[in-house]
């Protein structure tokens, strides 16, 4: 029997290679062990990616979450809001990144996130001109270029014109 940091370890690192149902195996594994909770928002995004939304949902929906810290809020969020759109319920993939911080002061990369997941949302919802407004918006305080908005933006400029 390995122990939790172990299991957690090797969870990540399947995470990160894109190898989601062993990563999903060892970190259900290191949450048995030890019972955190900080692994929820990797779990519900590995549930997404095996095709598996709902349980990612019902994932997000844990009692814990409530107590996260901001970044950890705001990742559980991005992957609720992309379960939703997986789903085909764009209205409730709005809803949900309306109801995270967006307009929160903070220049953290976590802010950067959920601005441009809200906007590439909007877009895909058909609303361009909010979606321009929203890429305008993460590329503000995207200082370390984490994502693609100001091109996002420079695209959606030159369809307008």
């Amino acid at each position: 029997a390995r122990i939790a940091v172990v299991r957690e370890a090797v969870g990540e690192a399947a995470y990160a290679a894109g190898h989601y149902a062993e990563a999903l195996a060892e970190l259900r594994a290191a949450k048995r062990i030890n019972g955190a909770t900080a692994y929820l928002p990797i779990m519900a995004d590995c549930l997404r990616a095996v095709g598996r939304p709902q349980e990612a949902l019902k994932l997000a929906k844990s009692p814990g979450v409530r107590n996260f810290q901001p970044a950890a809020k705001a990742e559980m969020t991005l992957v609720e809001a992309g379960a939703r759109r997986d789903l085909g319920q764009m209205e409730a993939a709005l809803a949900t990144l309306e109801a995270a911080p967006l307009m929160s002061r903070s220049r953290e990369s976590w802010v950067v996130r959920l601005r441009y997941a809200y906007a590439d949302t909007l877009l895909a919802a058909g609303r361009e001109r909010d979606a321009l407004a929203w890429f305008h918006r993460a590329h503000a305080i995207d200082s370390d270029e984490i994502t693609d908005a100001a091109e996002r933006a420079d695209e959606l400029e030159r369809r307008a014109e």
